[in-house]
């Protein structure tokens, strides 16, 4: 697995210390919900997406790495990745989430192999 996916990418625009909640979140092809949580942990940053109606009111787990731009003014993140591809990723696990390496690592590999769009 690329650590990359696990960071904020230095022209994606993010900004130490920077609240996301509440954010928009935007695919390549359209909105998929808003930040729930999100995290700016060195080596496991990461954004956990509400996505309301679109996939019945899921949670998705982003890697940071898949973000490619952040606008403080509008508050929306663009993702670098399509509404099928997120949607297809491994299922959003809460509890998995903080407890369980092995989970990240699926999710990693998950975006690492997807085409950046």
């Amino acid at each position: 697995m690329s650590d990359s996916i696990w960071g904020y990418g230095p022209s994606s625009g993010w900004q130490a210390g920077t609240d996301l909640t509440g954010y928009k979140v935007e695919a390549t092809d359209g909105s998929i919900g808003k930040v729930d949580k999100h995290s700016e942990e060195v080596g496991s940053a990461y954004l956990v997406v509400d996505t309301g109606v679109w996939i019945f009111g899921k949670h998705v787990l982003l890697p940071a790495g898949t973000i490619a731009a952040v606008d403080r003014e509008a508050a929306t993140i663009y993702v670098a990745r399509t509404k099928d591809q997120i949607k297809n990723a491994p299922e959003f696990d809460k509890d998995k989430h903080t407890t369980d390496p092995g989970y990240h690592q699926q999710v990693g590999d998950y975006y690492t192999a997807q085409p950046h769009i």
